[in-house]
């Protein structure tokens, strides 16, 4: 790949993969290559990269290169390919920092590098939540411009180990099984998840567990207030600063009893899921959480507990219409900023896989008649990637990341779509 001569003066280029000069800007892409490259109406000055190969080859990529004479990452893909960026950049930012990631109550420094993202995926949703729509040109405008958009990042531990980042999604139950049914479907390509949607909607399948959680007491508003984030959002800046004076307060990290009262809820969930933004997309324009924001150091927590099949449907459907989701006897909402999750056979320890296996087809199951059988956990969708671990840490990081965004602004096609579906 040709070399050619440096940015203008006074100004740093951003960085990965392979690269595209955007304006004035100087820009280098990770390329998606099961998704393509973006198709520009100019012809861009090419810079030194690569298109990436393999799993996790932008991640590696970004622990390894000189970032210091970048100020961003564009990423050309899906949410899978800004997940490696991030975890790049993350994992990064914190070894340079001296900063332990598997210590869980770490106080994580914030990534300067800002990520842009040029969306050519299946659902796009961190795209669609942040911008408020999906379009290339779009997200290649506000990179351009220099636009910037903080975003929280959520970390996920295993007795003191780090499992993973996400910042849309972490949902146990319905949308794990629903992932790791579709693994072996691949080469259906995106219909896979219907298929896989469908068959764990008639397995119907629950999960007994204990979830130990700490409301975000610093941030304002609800789940249900219907204050939507949008471009600066007065939320996420107050939420933001009370968070700061907490901190302060407690000599820059809160521990032990100043951190909060614990709440401690049991029982028989049919989906666990955390949302770090709306998780809008497409098909769903409100998301799994409406009143979800960006940037005020909180998640919001929702607790599908075991309903019938048809209240459940009840529940799915008004993802895609204007009817409160959360107006259910059956769910649960809160917004948090941290949580803990234990699934009652490791509670118990009375859970003995290979009794499991010779009973799988001997009988016919009272509480699971679609699959005759008992499950005894389930498997975490965190951000796409599953993640098999039953007992899990989770804690928001405020203002984590950078994007090359402003939020989702009024009037955007987002908007419009919800006020057509209402």
């Amino acid at each position: 790949m040709g070399e050619s001569s440096p940015p203008p003066a006074g100004r740093r280029r951003t960085r990965l993969v392979s690269s595209l000069v955007l304006g004035q800007r100087a820009c280098e892409v990770a390329l998606d290559p099961e998704r393509g490259a973006l198709e520009w109406t100019e012809q861009p000055q090419p810079r030194g990269g690569r298109v990436t190969e393999r799993a996790n080859h932008a991640r590696d990529n970004l622990l390894e290169v000189n970032l210091e004479k970048y100020d961003g990452v564009v990423c050309v893909g899906g949410d899978g390919m800004f997940n490696e960026v991030m975890h790049g950049l993350i994992g990064r930012t914190q070894k340079d920092s001296g900063i332990d990631q598997n210590n869980p109550k770490a106080p994580l420094v914030q990534c300067n590098i800002r990520i842009g993202i040029i969306p050519a995926g299946s659902t796009d949703c961190i795209c669609y939540s942040t911008v408020g729509i999906n379009d290339p040109v779009t997200s290649a405008l506000h990179i351009i411009v220099g636009d910037t958009q903080p975003l929280d990042v959520s970390s996920v531990h295993h007795h003191n180990t780090l499992l993973k980042y996400f910042v849309s999604l972490l949902g146990y139950g319905f949308y794990g099984d629903i992932l790791k049914d579709s693994e072996g479907k691949r080469w259906m390509g995106p219909v896979r998840y219907d298929l896989s949607g469908f068959k764990t909607f008639l397995s119907h399948h629950y999960y007994e567990g204990t979830i130990s959680l700490l409301p975000a007491s610093h941030a304002v508003g609800s789940p249900r207030d219907k204050k939507h984030c949008r471009s600066g959002c007065r939320v996420c800046k107050q939420s933001k600063q009370q968070l700061e004076i907490d901190q302060k307060k407690n000599g820059g990290e809160i521990k032990g009893d100043d951190e909060g009262e614990w709440k401690v809820i049991r029982g028989k969930f049919l989906a666990i899921n955390t949302a770090n933004i709306s998780c809008a997309c497409p098909r769903s324009p409100k998301g799994l959480s409406p009143a979800a924001h960006l940037a005020d150091g909180s998640a919001d927590l929702i607790l599908v507990r075991k309903c019938s099949r048809f209240n459940f449907l009840r529940y799915l459907i008004r993802h895609t219409n204007r009817d409160d989701q959360f107006d259910f006897s059956f769910v649960e909402v809160y917004r948090i900023k941290k949580f803990l999750f234990t699934s009652k056979h490791l509670e118990d320890g009375d859970f003995n896989a290979e009794k499991m296996q010779k009973n799988r087809f001997g009988h016919f199951c009272r509480d699971h008649p679609a699959c005759c059988c008992i499950p005894p956990s389930s498997t975490w969708n965190c951000d796409g990637e599953t993640l098999d671990c039953s007992t899990i840490e989770v804690m928001v990081h405020c203002q984590l990341m950078k994007l090359f965004a402003r939020g989702v602004e009024k009037n955007s096609p987002l908007e419009e779509i919800q006020r057509q579906r209402c």
